[in-house]
């Protein structure tokens, strides 16, 4: 994911909410969401190649998703996939499945929530490798460390805060929402006054997720589809049950 909003036990109607656009190169190859055969109780979409997802969620009461932070100078090829990390915090098994901060440098620069029973957590490994429990509020990730807020973070917060307290129960308006703020594509260099919505033919929005999960554990996962031009290519919905335990407060 690029951008996206996180809400933590910030409303008595819902567990947690959670919307995000996913920015990436158009040719690279990945599945749309679906449930994973060979990890049984994953439901998410799958870059093809490197094996991982950048958001997706359990049927064993998990959430995990992540965000690249931006570099200058790319990636380090030699670092284990980011998209890993999520798929083990998903199953509950593997190396990265509970990370220790030791753990976190393997990666390439990220910032990650996982969700696991009634604890969310926060990872992230720059400015400094990084682990803490969330207490219950609305939060935001974008391409810049955690604590650094640009402005399409405060504008998905906002919008997600807007949401909430209109509390319609409706997943589209969320995915209507976060085609809404649109543009072309930026240079790097301005990339923290980036719109939440980017179009452009080799760089862009590929998809928007929502996740809604109420308190009675009833959730569903939506993923609508963008081509390269912008336009809407495909919705993707999928219900799940979550078994009951609330979350820490």
């Amino acid at each position: 994911m690029c951008v996206l909003a996180f809400a933590w036990a910030a409303h008595p109607r819902w567990q947690l909410v959670l919307i995000g656009n996913r920015d990436e190169l158009h040719a690279r190859p990945a599945t749309p969401l679906a449930h994973w055969e060979d990890r049984p109780g994953i439901i998410a979409g799958r870059d093809l190649e490197a094996g991982g997802t950048w958001l997706g969620v359990s049927q064993q009461r998990r959430l995990a998703v992540v965000t690249n932070v931006a570099n200058p100078d790319g990636p380090l090829p030699d670092k284990a996939s980011r998209g890993a990390l999520i798929a083990d915090l998903l199953t509950g098994a593997g190396r990265y499945a509970d990370p220790a901060e030791s753990d976190l440098d393997d990666f390439n620069a990220f910032n990650a929530i996982a969700v696991e029973g009634g604890t969310a957590r926060l990872f992230s490994n720059r400015p400094r490798p990084t682990r803490r429990t969330l207490k219950p509020g609305i939060y935001g990730l974008s391409n810049s460390l955690y604590a650094e807020n640009w402005p399409k973070t405060d504008r998905i917060k906002a919008m997600l805060d807007d949401w909430l307290n209109f509390d319609s129960g409706n997943e589209t308006g969320l995915l209507d929402a976060l085609r809404a703020d649109d543009s072309p594509q930026v240079e790097p260099r301005r990339a923290q006054q980036s719109p939440i919505f980017i179009r452009n033919p080799v760089y862009g929005t590929r998809c928007s997720t929502v996740v809604i999960i109420d308190s009675d554990g009833n959730g569903r996962i939506s993923e609508r589809r963008y081509d390269p031009q912008g336009k809407a290519s495909g919705v993707t919905r999928i219900d799940f049950r979550w078994p009951s335990s609330p979350p820490s407060r």
